[in-house]
């Protein structure tokens, strides 16, 4: 049987966002507020919950894969003590510039791959984004539930489903509308 995902983006959704830097190191990742009771609750719902990411310090050889990866580890083994660990991450290290890459969003790739992968039901899937190309993506994809945190990011200009103004406030939402 197909299972429910919630697709999140990770930098400025899952952790706080670097501004327009990079997380080069585990010491410079921070939960966003909430996202963690999210994560918990979504996992009790029977969502499969999943990254997809777009992580061009690797491509720009700012930080290296194995760099990366151990961010990751560090993210997933604090979700895990709290009962809300990823199913899966998927990352995109390609160059914004790189005109053979097929990853990078807002292309659909990421998401697909992870549908195949994890024989997941997109039309009953969400994705949590903080910017344009993440919903994009997703629509891009046939994820047709879409939040978009719009913290202190410009005017969208993708229309999402849903709109909040910080993470924290998508737990209750969800919750009162029987999610």
């Amino acid at each position: 049987m197909m299972k429910r995902a919630f697709f999140f983006d990770r930098d400025g959704v899952v952790n706080v966002s670097p501004g327009a830097g990079y997380v080069l190191r585990k010491e410079d990742f921070f939960f966003n507020d909430g996202v963690v009771e999210l994560l918990a609750w979504l996992k009790e719902e029977g969502f499969i919950l999943v990254v997809v990411t777009s992580q061009q310090g690797v491509g720009k050889g700012l930080m290296s894969m194995e760099d990366l990866n151990g961010i990751h580890a560090f993210m997933q083994e604090e979700l895990a003590k709290k009962g809300a660990a990823f199913d899966a991450i998927y990352s995109c290290t390609c160059l914004g510039s790189d005109p053979g890459c097929t990853c990078r969003k807002p292309s659909a790739e990421m998401v697909l791959k992870a549908a195949e992968e994890l024989d997941l039901d997109l039309s009953g899937s969400w994705l949590i984004g903080d910017h344009d190309r993440d919903i994009q993506m997703a629509l891009n994809a046939g994820v047709p539930k879409t939040i978009r945190v719009l913290g202190d990011q410009h005017a969208p200009l993708v229309e999402a489903t849903h709109v909040v103004n910080a993470v924290a406030e998508v737990l209750p939402w969800l919750q009162a509308r029987g999610v």
